[in-house]
């Protein structure tokens, strides 16, 4: 089974150039803590909940702060048509719930999530992602020096 046999493909981009604020209100209203930002067509950075609570607003940064200061850079990310196995067992390797989906020209063609693995292929693949997703590891992947893993743009 490939990536885009289970991935989301109904996803909502923000601007760098919007605010954190404008954000934080995409996501409440979608009911998802993550959204990818795109620039010019392409994937240039995810924001999360954790990099608005952490680098924003931990670090005093006001509401108008656009998320180009805050969002993690260096993604890691998935192609549409990778096997999902491999891609559930690289999710648990380097500690992440979601992977943006690309086509080979590098174009945002979803997300992949936990919940989409469980859906899909039940919850023991889910499962076991989860397992290294939830073991204590080194340096987060929302500190302050972005994100870090297998494939990044």
């Amino acid at each position: 089974m490939q990536v885009n046999d289970a991935m989301t493909d109904d996803v909502k981009i923000a601007n760098p150039n919007q605010t954190i604020c404008d954000a934080a209100r995409l996501m409440a209203k979608l009911d998802v803590g993550v959204l990818p930002v795109g620039e010019n067509d392409r994937l240039v950075g995810m924001i999360t909940d954790r990099d608005i609570a952490i680098r924003a607003i931990a670090a005093d940064k006001g509401p108008q702060t656009l998320i180009r200061e805050v969002m993690s850079k260096d993604v890691m990310y998935c192609f549409e048509d990778d096997e999902l196995d491999d891609i559930v067992q690289n999710m648990g390797d380097i500690k992440v719930r979601r992977l943006p989906v690309l086509d080979h020209n590098k174009r945002l063609v979803g997300i992949l999530s936990l919940g989409d693995i469980a859906l899909t292929e039940g919850a023991g693949s889910a499962g076991s992602a989860l397992c290294g997703i939830s073991e204590p590891g080194g340096e987060h992947s929302q500190s302050m020096d972005g994100a870090r893993g297998m494939r990044g743009t």
